[in-house]
């Protein structure tokens, strides 16, 4: 009965309340998740389910999360498989939590200027550990950026030689990638061959974009022979024209990862402050050579 529904529902998000209330994307995700079973029971023809109940779901719920899933947007519950709503789930929940940290008063500590322009700064924050910022001003407008590091993105070993491959796993809507990549081999490498499986996330706040990224998990998958399984646990490119000239992009970036210890044993926390900044350096590096020299500062 609708009054046993109610009920139902209401306890379950009294139960996840404090969890759906700080990561909007979780709420939005699960709430498509009840609506898809339900959806189910009622196509498959149940006596006892009125067919208006997936929508009462909605209404109970809330209005932002009803307009988030109506009709067809990236998280339409009729669309997705219950492992395709985890892999959202996993990249909206990455997006909000790189969206508190561009919201915080941080005090960031400057690390130094790229050769591309671009300034790194640092900051400890909880449950992430060191996140380094780089930002850049990119003569590129924010569409052509978006399609080279997301909807290109199994073709950017051709333009970075850091990466030897990044192959796209599952293709979730137009916004939700899982992705596995593969560091090149280099000599003088001070931390080694590494490879990463993540969910990756693109994310629309009124003229910027957001591309996430979070380590994920993925059956069978197994490890690369001489890579040692490494993760992202939040990265964020953000693009926002620059203010009267769309032309050009505010290319802000953060990145905290957890390269794992090699077979040699732990990797010195020096080491790894400098990999990473330096990684972004050379991703920032590559990217501007790829889009051509007139295009980058």
């Amino acid at each position: 009965s609708c009054a046993m529904l109610r009920a139902t529902v209401k306890l379950c998000c009294g139960i996840a309340h404090d969890h759906l209330r700080r990561l909007p994307g979780l709420k939005i995700t699960a709430v498509a998740a009840i609506q898809k079973d339900v959806r189910g029971l009622v196509v498959r023809g149940s006596r006892r389910l009125h067919s208006k109940i997936p929508h009462y779901i909605q209404r109970l719920m809330g209005k932002e999360t009803a307009a988030c899933l109506e009709p067809a947007g990236d998280v339409s519950p009729s669309q997705f498989s219950s492992v395709d709503l985890f892999y959202i789930t996993q990249g909206e929940t990455a997006l909000q939590r790189a969206l508190s940290i561009l919201q915080q008063h941080t005090s960031w500590q400057a690390e130094t200027m790229l050769d591309a322009g671009a300034a790194v700064s640092s900051a400890t924050l909880p449950g992430l550990g060191k996140v380094f910022r780089a930002e850049v001003v990119l003569a590129v407008p924010v569409a052509r950026l978006h399609r080279e590091l997301f909807e290109r993105i199994e073709q950017m070993p051709q333009w970075n030689p850091t990466l030897g491959q990044v192959k796209v796993l599952q293709r979730i809507g137009t916004d939700t990638l899982v992705t596995h990549e593969v560091t090149a081999p280099s000599p003088g490498n001070l931390v080694g061959q590494r490879d990463f499986v993540s969910v990756r996330h693109c994310g629309r706040r009124e003229t910027a974009v957001y591309l996430v990224g979070t380590a994920t998990h993925v059956e069978p998958l197994p490890l690369q022979e001489g890579c040692i399984r490494a993760e992202s646990r939040l990265s964020c490119i953000v693009l926002q024209p620059l203010a009267g000239d769309p032309g050009r992009t505010r290319f802000t970036w953060l990145l905290s990862m957890d390269l794992k210890a090699s077979a040699a044993g732990w990797i010195p926390t020096s080491i790894i402050n400098r990999v990473l900044p330096q990684s972004q350096a050379d991703f920032i590096k590559h990217l501007c050579r790829h889009l051509s020299a007139t295009a980058c500062p």
